[in-house]
């Protein structure tokens, strides 16, 4: 067994160690993962067995079989925690890195900043956020994947197949250091119980959107976007935030980020969740104001702040179905209501029973999956019929994105429309973030400081702001509302202390701001006034996602079932300049119901970068701009022909719009 302790430098470059480190004792202090159900028949439990093993010298077989077969029958499955590094997990500025390629020590530095116990979820389970959304899928692919970046050079590629990295192939300097897969099952295998069996033999993962593509940045990554359909959200109902509610739950990584954008929109937020450590984290960081236990005092707390028109945000440490059912006996008014747990993994984590406590169901969907299934169903159901009756009264709900409505609906709940095809409620990329944003190319672009100096993200941040002010000057009327609305949040994101894990930003910006923020970093690095910047953006934007419950549920054209747009979006990116790139099955709504691509991008002040932003930012936002534009979103074809205006290049297919008056003849 290994004794000596290694540098941080000198355990990257180890590898899989040759000599195994002692085990690592169960930390119970830390937030787990929940026991996977045991779906493997005995001779898959072998094969998981050999899968694992095989990152291993024959010679430690003997030693680490009973370890990983105790994982697999404890846990579900084969974390390896034995090769847990020593060292501590968290974004490291670039220059620590031991390394070749500069852009190898910024994927590092990114993959770092996932496992970093501040940003990930689960972070011993390799899981940052959605209850499985995976890095790797055990510590064995991590330390293997460090040691080939820290080898590789700027004329090879990195292959990673779902967390295992398959090696290094010769390429050239303008190819992606790193491809990443994630989850890209035969459809026929693309069920939630294929997601299980496959993951538990360790041939496959759920990357979700940025866990698995090295892009997620804490639950900042999905403030701004939270705050914009907040504030959207109370503009569609044509009420002010002060001194109104907004009721919704989950504070796990993403849903985290819900109380927070309610304070900086100005309303009253209450979020429920069921997991009191997630709860204390939220509370520690700052990202809630208040904890309460009690739904009496709920009840109470929520009056004052009406009375007063507080901002506050307000977690309940217990079930949603319960908030939704006592305001309604108290009367309390909800004004926006929506839901972001992870129903997208409902029997696995994803979302609680009601009237069952924490540990209680932890236990129940590890040993009694069947049972768990029903009782999340009988939730579903009586969370909506509370919903309802809230609805009834005005409230405005709105599917997050996160397939509520697509399990309600699968649990029988009362969530159908009259025509029996659509639900009663939109999604709020139907209704908000689809017509007032992507339609028009603003999505989350998002940057990191990777000198993880804050003095350069402030930089950063007064040279994104003076960019957006000078091209506000000149845009037309149908996009000054999102120019002020990113405006106004740029100048107030030092002050919301956003920043959890590295130096993070993340904004909504079209093509046009994309490009013209990205040059200037560029151009402050070469000047030598901030250091090395990692450009990217969720997979939930304009042209990444194929999402057919978010992302593309406003395309009426039946389109909204293919990939065709993420798939094309990922290659584009690759060939035009993307320093890494990856497309992954199943982010943000559920295996099997969605296909999603990311990218990430080093600056570094060359000309090369200069003509890589902008080949590459101008194809990313304009290749779903025109897929929306051809299914006739009369937001995006203003903006395609906008586009084409500004680039004599590039040449998109118009579509021509058809008489209702004609059709209703046929």
């Amino acid at each position: 067994m290994q004794t000596t302790k290694l540098s941080f430098k000198d355990q990257i470059l180890e590898g899989i160690p040759n000599i195994l480190p002692e085990p690592k004792p169960y930390d119970a202090a830390i937030n787990h993962a929940p026991k996977r159900k045991a779906i493997l028949s005995a001779e898959e439990e072998k094969l998981a067995l050999r899968n694992a093993l095989r990152y291993f010298d024959k010679k430690d077989h003997e030693t680490l079989l009973p370890e990983f077969k105790n994982e697999l029958d404890t846990y579900g499955r084969i974390y390896m925690y034995r090769l847990r590094p020593d060292y501590k997990m968290y974004a490291r500025p670039i220059s620590e890195y031991p390394v070749k390629s500069t852009q190898a020590a910024a994927i590092m530095l990114m993959i770092q900043n996932n496992l970093d116990y501040a940003v990930a979820q689960h972070p011993h389970e390799l899981i940052t956020y959605g209850g499985n959304g995976a890095v790797f899928s055990n510590w064995a692919q991590y330390r293997l994947t460090m040691k080939y970046l820290a080898e590789m050079s700027d004329e090879q590629t990195l292959t990673m197949y779902s967390g295992h990295p398959m090696g290094l192939f010769p390429s050239h300097k303008e190819a992606p250091r790193v491809v990443v897969t994630n989850g890209m099952m035969i459809p026929n295998y693309s069920k939630p119980d294929d997601w299980e069996k496959f993951n538990a033999l360790g041939v496959t993962q759920y990357g979700q959107m940025t866990a698995g593509s090295y892009m997620y940045i804490g639950p900042q990554g999905i403030v701004h976007g939270t705050t914009i359909t907040v504030l959207n959200g109370f503009r569609k109902i044509k009420k002010e935030p002060k001194g109104n509610l907004f009721v919704t739950s989950g504070l796990g990584g993403m849903s985290g980020a819900q109380p927070k954008a309610g304070n900086i929109a100005g309303c009253i937020t209450v979020c429920a969740e069921v997991n009191p450590k997630i709860t204390q984290v939220r509370l520690d960081q700052g990202w809630i104001d208040e904890k309460i236990t009690d739904l009496d005092q709920l009840v109470n707390r929520v009056n004052k702040a009406k009375v007063e028109k507080e901002t506050i945000s307000i977690a309940y440490l217990g079930n949603i179905v319960d908030v939704w059912e006592k305001f309604d006996e108290a009367n309390i008014h909800i004004d926006l209501g929506s839901d972001q747990t992870s129903l997208h993994n409902p029997w696995a984590g994803g979302y609680y029973p009601v009237d069952i406590s924490f540990e209680d169901a932890n236990d129940m969907m590890a040993n009694h999956p069947k049972l768990f299934k029903e009782k999340v169903q009988e939730t579903l159901r009586r969370h909506t019929n509370a919903i309802n009756k809230h609805t009834a009264k005005g409230t405005y709900f709105f599917d997050y994105g996160n397939a509520f409505l697509l399990e309600a609906s699968r649990a029988g709940a009362d969530i159908m429309a009259d025509n029996g095809i659509d639900f009663r409620y939109p999604s709020y990329v139907q209704d908000i973030m689809g017509p007032m944003c992507f339609d028009y190319g603003f999505g989350p672009f998002r940057w990191v400081c990777a000198s993880g100096k804050p003095e350069d993200l402030a930089k950063t941040d007064d040279i994104a702001c003076n960019v957006l002010e000078n091209i506000k000057k000149n845009s037309p009327k149908e996009i000054q509302q999102q120019m002020a609305d990113n405006i106004q949040w740029i100048k107030g994101a030092q002050d919301n202390k956003l920043v959890v894990g590295s130096q993070a930003r993340i904004l909504y910006a079209d093509a046009e701001g994309r490009m013209k923020i990205a040059e200037a970093f560029n151009k402050a690095i070469n000047n030598g006034d901030i250091g090395t910047v990692v450009l990217g953006r969720d997979h939930h934007d304009v042209s990444g996602t194929d999402s057919p419950y978010r992302e593309t549920s406003n395309i009426y054209d039946g389109s909204r079932f293919t990939a065709d747009m993420a798939i094309h979006n990922v290659i584009g990116d690759s060939f035009r300049g993307a320093t890494w790139v990856s497309i992954h099955n199943g982010g943000g709504v559920g295996w099997g119901e969605v296909i999603n691509g990311g990218f990430g991008m080093v600056l570094d002040g060359s000309k090369e970068a200069s003509k890589r932003l902008k080949q590459m930012l101008f194809w990313d936002v304009n290749n779903g701009i025109s897929r929306r534009s051809w299914a006739r979103n009369e937001g995006a074809v203003f903006a395609i022909k906008r586009a084409m205006e500004s680039e004599p290049n590039l040449k998109i297919t118009l579509p021509n719009f058809v008489d209702d008056n004609l059709l209703d003849k046929v």
